[in-house]
């Protein structure tokens, strides 16, 4: 079966676009959801067969059809910085489109304001280039080094600079995109329009269950890195945190960064200043006047709540942190080999949102059920949370736990990362807020994806059946499988 299938993507595409080595396919397998098991080489899943790299729109439209012809599983990917396991694999018969090769900027638009590029543009490379011009994308993920178009548009990526110039959605124009069947559907470049539902977002956010972006466009922004300012407070509790933030949103002011820590996730960002407090900071940018205008909505929010706020940090040092929050390929082989090393895992998060009332009570409900129900909570060297994506009506929590693993590797995501995932989910859905705030659905939260949309699950589910009858693609993520989730996740 493979020696036939390597035949028929030959002469589809070429020998070069086609990749079959057994440690490729290996780490292809599984994204950065069980890094543990994979560098291991504990990985429970199948390996696809190939890992296929098309250069046009055309060739994934070639690809696709082959597959919907055939019922081959499809798992689209481009950047493969997933974390939710959306490119792990769970069928035996898969291939791998990888976006990558699709690498063209095709138009830098600066009297528009927007930049067109294929889906494989790394996200960094659009944002030097444009830097050089004086703008920028506002948008700034911890993985934007790496990061691509295709993989940041169907994962509905949010950057650190959020809370100013919106995620993702907020920044998308149009895109191109490749379904099942072989359509390929371009959403022209219009400010908006009133042309019935904004079919923008059937491909923004589909994780590669329904579609194939192939081209996106974006809106870019002015740079003036020269207005930038930084403010940093230690604080007596998250909730004094989160009220103001409130009051800075509500009032109507926009920071580019916005942020409070638990002591616990301050500890781990902030141990040369924290002094065992949780942290609040807030960058703001842009134009002098609403920097300075922004400024001032923040110093009144503190001041409003100033029985909770027990020291000013100097703003340098805020600054300092903020210039080197992303991670590169090298940070990742580090922090794998430090896993390897140490046996540990640092930094597994689950993020949720909920509105300004919900969130410091969820946060509240959420540790104290992990400290009195998960049966390993003596393992865990670090249990917190931080909110850093505010909204008029509301704001998101990471919850933030690492552990000692004490346990065979294949069993990690089981024995400790699952029912503490499993809790936190479930507190959530249980007082009305979101899941999945930014990392997407996966398949390590789609047994819930019915709980999380309840009624309107119905229109979700139509768009599976219409758009990829044959269930093409990306099997299993979104959309629940049981007898995958109990064989990979329950068992």
């Amino acid at each position: 079966m493979m020696h036939n299938l390597l035949e028929q993507l030959t002469s589809l595409l070429s020998e070069e676009q086609i990749v079959t080595s057994e440690e490729a396919l290996y780490d292809a397998s599984a994204d950065r959801y069980k890094k543990y098991a994979k560098t291991k080489n504990v990985l429970d899943v199948p390996s696809p067969l190939a890992i296929v790299y098309p250069q046009s729109s055309e060739e994934v439209k070639t690809l696709l059809m082959f597959c919907n012809e055939n019922n081959i599983n499809v798992i689209p990917r481009s950047g493969k910085t997933g974390t939710e396991g959306g490119l792990e694999n769970w069928k035996e018969t898969s291939i791998v489109i990888d976006g990558s090769k699709m690498n063209e900027i095709i138009k830098m638009d600066t009297y528009n304001m927007q930049a067109t590029v294929q889906s494989g543009v790394k996200l960094q490379t659009l944002e030097d280039e444009l830097r050089k011009l004086g703008y920028t994308t506002g948008h700034s993920p911890q993985s934007k080094p790496v990061a691509q178009f295709g993989g940041l548009v169907s994962t509905r990526s949010i950057g650190q600079f959020s809370t100013l110039y919106g995620a993702i959605e907020d920044m998308v124009v149009g895109l191109e995109c490749v379904f099942p069947e072989g359509q390929v559907s371009k959403i022209k470049n219009v400010p908006r329009r009133s042309g019935g539902p904004d079919i923008r977002h059937i491909a923004i956010g589909n994780e590669g269950a329904l579609c194939y972006i192939t081209e996106v466009t974006v809106k870019i922004f002015k740079y003036m890195p020269e207005n930038n300012s930084f403010h940093g407070y230690l604080i007596k509790d998250v909730e004094t945190g989160i009220k103001v933030l409130r009051e800075v949103m509500v009032n109507g002011y926009r920071p580019s960064v916005a942020r409070v820590y638990s002591e616990e996730d301050a500890r781990q960002h902030f141990e040369h200043f924290y002094k065992d407090h949780c942290v609040l900071i807030f960058t703001t940018e842009g134009p002098k006047g609403i920097v300075e205008a922004t400024n001032t909505g923040i110093e009144e929010a503190v001041e409003k709540f100033e029985s909770g706020i027990v020291e000013k940090v100097d703003s340098s040092l805020i600054e300092t942190w903020f210039n080197n929050l992303n991670w590169d390929e090298s940070r990742i082989e580090r922090e794998v080999q430090d896993m390897i090393d140490h046996n540990s895992h640092d930094g597994f998060t689950t993020e949720v949102s909920a509105d300004w009332e919900t969130i410091p009570k969820l946060y509240n409900n959420v540790i104290e059920r992990i400290k009195n129900e998960f049966d390993r909570a003596d393992e865990l060297t670090m249990l917190g949370g931080h909110s850093s994506h505010s909204y008029l009506n509301g704001t998101n929590m990471y919850f933030v736990y690492n552990y000692t693993i004490n346990c065979a590797p294949e069993d990690e995501m089981r024995v400790y990362h699952h029912p503490i995932h499993e809790i936190i989910i479930e507190e959530t859905l249980k007082m009305g807020g979101s899941m999945c705030h930014h990392h997407g659905i996966g398949k390590y939260r789609s047994e819930w994806t019915k709980e999380e949309h309840g009624s309107a699950y119905y229109m979700l589910e139509k768009l599976k059946e219409a758009f990829d009858p044959k269930g093409i693609m990306n099997h299993g993520t979104i959309f629940p499988q049981p007898s995958e989730v109990k064989k990979y996740i329950r068992s």
